[in-house]
């Protein structure tokens, strides 16, 4: 059993980091380097809102989105959850991710029977 939850974990790292390290972000006024580094701030806060998801039995913080400015050390987070719980959490997570000095929760709170 802890096996398999190490499995899983592994993977939502790898299908929520994956993706967007091979996107091709907006590359407008930035380097490669700067593209890079966003992406992989991005991934990385992807990746702990994932393994959260996984450890806590829930599915609320994939509905989250993420963007990076890591010039600026900054994390953007917008989406929807349903508890002011889940949107602080996400805040706090992402906030534990090195290079991230700022967190921006845009995320909207809405109960499931307001969706």
């Amino acid at each position: 059993m802890r096996m398999s939850s190490c499995v899983l974990i592994l993977l939502a790292l790898v299908l929520s980091g994956m993706s967007e390290l091979l996107a091709c972000p907006a590359t407008e006024g930035k380097t490669a380097i700067q593209n890079l580094n966003n992406g992989s701030v991005t991934a990385a806060v992807k990746g702990k809102l994932a393994v959260d998801n996984i450890l806590n039995l829930h599915t609320s913080l994939t509905r989250v989105d993420v963007d990076a400015d890591s010039e600026q050390g900054t994390v953007f987070l917008s989406g929807e959850v349903q508890t002011s719980e889940q949107k602080a959490r996400a805040e706090q997570l992402a906030g534990q991710v090195d290079g991230v000095k700022r967190v921006t929760n845009n995320i909207q709170v809405r109960p499931a029977k307001q969706r």
